[in-house]
């Protein structure tokens, strides 16, 4: 029988990270110690996971939490990916009516830096790393919400903004296959079984980020 390699991607949210500064800027903040214990418990869970990379966003907080999982997992390398910068999917300029109205206010407020029109530069992303090679692959992805929900609207074949309502949990996991001869497969979404109920934290109120 054909040898046939798949890529397994574990995406993770980073931990919950220190409050807004006092000019509003989240881009550069870090994890708070809630966040810190999070990414722990996260690195403790997936220490037994044979990870050939962890890729992380470029944002401090994302960063962050790759340090602490890289702990656990001393051989992996490390390196920070621009494909998993933090970007609001919005529609494409005269397809606003394709967004359901309940919510075209939050996307009409998506900053310009943020926005990504029809999601083209989060495809581009998912093109990149949700692909095969010659052998199997198990990569560690820690990123943002609206990346992750991306993601998986997008090997489900939803609609294209349904995204806003696929939600992660700060240190929550999700694991998606990639295999040639199959579509892709949804293995598990925003586990957070390695998190008591006690430190789920604020942002698991599932705000953006």
């Amino acid at each position: 029988m054909e040898f046939m390699a798949q890529t397994l991607l574990y995406l993770v949210r980073h931990g919950e990270h220190a409050r807004k500064s006092a000019d509003g800027d989240a881009s550069e903040l870090g994890l708070s110690e809630l966040g810190q214990e999070q990414a722990k418990l996260l690195g403790r869970r997936l220490a037994d996971v044979s990870f050939d990379v962890i890729r992380h966003s470029p944002l401090r907080r994302a960063a962050e939490t790759a340090a602490i999982l890289a702990r656990y997992l001393p051989e992996v390398p490390v390196a920070s990916s621009d494909l998993l910068t933090d970007l609001t999917p919005v529609s494409l300029p005269g397809r606003e009516e394709d967004v359901p109205a309940a919510y075209r206010r939050f996307t009409d407020s998506v900053p310009e830096d943020e926005r990504d029109p029809g999601g083209a530069r989060l495809d581009a992303a998912a093109a990149k790393l949700a692909v095969t090679a010659d052998a199997d692959r198990c990569e560690l992805l820690v990123t943002h919400n609206f990346v992750i929900g991306w993601f998986v609207r997008r090997i489900l074949d939803a609609p294209w903004w349904r995204w806003m309502k696929l939600n992660s949990f700060n240190c929550g996991l999700t694991i998606i296959k990639v295999a040639a001869t199959e579509p892709p497969t949804l293995v598990t979404f925003n586990d957070i079984g390695h998190l008591p109920a006690s430190m789920r934290g604020w942002a698991s109120r599932l705000a953006g980020g």
